[in-house]
């Protein structure tokens, strides 16, 4: 058997390398460290559009008149505009290229993260929420993508968990801003008509990882696997040399791969498309293709998806949806309700009168419910801005400083018990604390709990979303996984709708719906395929 046979190092024969093997070659270095800056800024961008109204909700609720279902519906208004333009995004991302659906996906949403930012009423801001929603839904779900694909085998399982571990730091940053912001007394008029409230400089604020990222990416290449599985080798042996001459810091021409496997046979050229010799000479090609009809593209596009309607692919698709709907449905109804909670815990435990020990969330959920239902005038009930306690702000930075240090050791656990066994696990447990918050009795046992639970929730679905992407080919891999956190965001508008409802109806049942829908994704995962060691399709 030939020794070179499926080698990450091409010799001198001019042997065609495949993707891994020209991934490998470009090493890790400076380029990987400016991509995760990038990626970092991105991170944030998308994890900000889906928290930031968890936060304004005790302190926007006079301002914007809001009863306590329409929390639930501010709360739900990003989701729903991600649902609805899940399938766009993923079709897009896996046609004209991951590159710029982040480009100009994160650069659109912070046009809109602005627009909230100056909303003057509940309506205006659910509708902007709605579209921002909309648009980040489209570089949200591709930048897992690009960053998987930008790495090799051997780094790719940590990128996931560096995802993770961002996307927990980014949760730790908004109660860090809620801080510093929310408690300034900086309310003022722009242009005569806008009344600005320090809840809307907040959201003004949090519009600027978009702006970051959506420049950052102008400077990166777009995916090199996303290039070769539409036939385009000369465009991703150019980003390949840039990546590696980066790394190396050293010329394009030193990168030792002059030719890359076809994955695409018998492609015709893109207009104007180069070609690469050995000798890594540009030449224009002598032909150009006629450009496709809005029918021909679809009918492409069509074809291009019918594998995901046929077996295997079919039965992982539903697979992977129906756990993606029950995670995060547990997962963001607690995310994006618990700064409410910890507000009305402070707020109830302040009128305790010291006998706080004896007050469970139960009681606490019951006054807030009270509170909430009894407001008929806003103008008398809101005459005093209000007063949000201290605990609301450290109580979230605790609960995202655990979720950062639980990515630090999945890193360790996932290569220790493998990612299945660590979704299976995570899932069973979260499902659990997820029920026991009804017997939590005072706000520290509340804080602990829901610190862990959120932790534990948060790995999982990083794990689930790993074994999304190995089960998927490269053609189908964006849009599978939008489709995926289309029916993860469903679950999240479902939960966050429920929630008022259930707290409405009593106190376990809002409990009940989230542990019971993590155990029932638990129970899902033990059949889930082993992609251990598995290679991008």
């Amino acid at each position: 058997m030939d020794e070179n046979v499926g080698s990450t190092t091409p010799t001198s024969d001019n042997r065609k390398a495949d993707f891994e093997q020209a991934m490998n070659l470009t090493g890790f270095g400076t380029f990987n460290l400016l991509l995760l800056i990038v990626g970092t800024f991105a991170t944030c961008a998308a994890s900000f559009e889906t928290t930031t109204m968890s936060y304004i909700l005790p302190i926007a609720e006079c301002d914007l008149k809001m009863t306590l279902f329409d929390k639930g519906i501010l709360n739900g208004a990003t989701y729903a505009g991600m649902i609805s333009s899940a399938v766009i995004w993923g079709y897009l991302a896996d046609t004209i290229g991951r590159r710029k659906v982040l480009i100009y996906g994160f650069l659109i949403d912070a046009v809109c993260v602005l627009c909230s930012s100056l909303s003057q009423n509940f309506e205006m801001l659910v509708a902007f929420k709605f579209l921002g929603g909309f648009i980040v839904n489209g570089p949200g779900a591709v930048l897992l993508t690009y960053l998987t694909e930008m790495h090799g085998s051997a780094h790719r399982p940590r990128v996931l968990m560096v995802y993770g571990m961002v996307m927990s730091l980014a949760t730790l940053i908004m109660p860090l801003l809620a801080w510093a912001i929310f408690p300034q007394d900086w309310e003022f008029v722009l242009f005569n008509y806008l009344i600005i409230h320090p809840w809307q400089i907040f959201l003004a604020v949090c519009s600027l990882p978009s702006i970051i990222s959506g420049l950052g990416l102008i400077a990166l290449p777009e995916s090199p696997k996303f290039l070769m599985s539409q036939g385009r080798n000369a465009e991703a042996l150019l980003a390949f040399q840039k990546i590696y001459s980066i790394n190396k810091r050293t010329s394009r021409s030193a990168y030792p791969v002059k030719e890359l496997v076809e994955e695409v046979p018998n492609r015709i050229s893109n207009v104007n498309e180069l070609i690469f010799t050995v000798e890594n000479k540009p030449v224009k090609q002598k032909y150009k293709r006629e450009p496709r009809t809005f029918s021909q593209a679809f009918k492409e596009g069509m074809k291009q998806i019918k594998p995901m309607f046929t077996k295997p692919l079919l039965g992982h698709s539903i697979h992977a949806y129906a756990m993606q709907f029950c995670i995060l449905l547990g997962l963001n109804t607690v995310r994006l309700w618990l700064p409410q909670l910890f507000a009305s815990i402070a707020e109830y435990e302040a009128l305790d009168n010291g006998e706080s020990s004896s007050a469970n969330l139960c009681a606490i959920l019951e006054y807030s419910v009270n509170k909430t239902s009894v407001i008929t005038d806003f103008h008398d009930s809101c005459s005093n801005l209000p007063n949000v306690s201290i605990d609301l702000y450290v109580n979230n930075i605790v609960v995202s400083s655990a979720g950062v240090v639980a990515y630090c050791f999945a890193g360790i656990t996932v290569r220790a018990i493998g990612a299945k066994n660590l979704l299976i696990y995570g899932l069973l447990i979260s499902g659990t604390l997820g029920i026991s918050l009804y017997w939590s009795v005072n706000g520290l046992s509340t804080l602990i709990i829901s610190s862990v639970f959120l932790s534990v929730a948060g790995v999982s679905t990083s794990s689930l979303l790993g074994v999304v992407l190995a089960l998927f080919p490269t053609s189908l891999r964006s849009l599978v996984v939008a489709i995926a956190m289309m029916f993860g965001r469903l679950g999240a508008l479902t939960g966050n709708m429920l929630f008022p409802v259930f707290m409405e109806m009593g106190c376990i049942q809002p409990f009940l719906m989230i542990g019971g829908v993590l155990l029932a994704a638990g129970a899902l995962s033990f059949i889930l395929p082993d992609t251990e060691e598995m290679s991008l399709k």
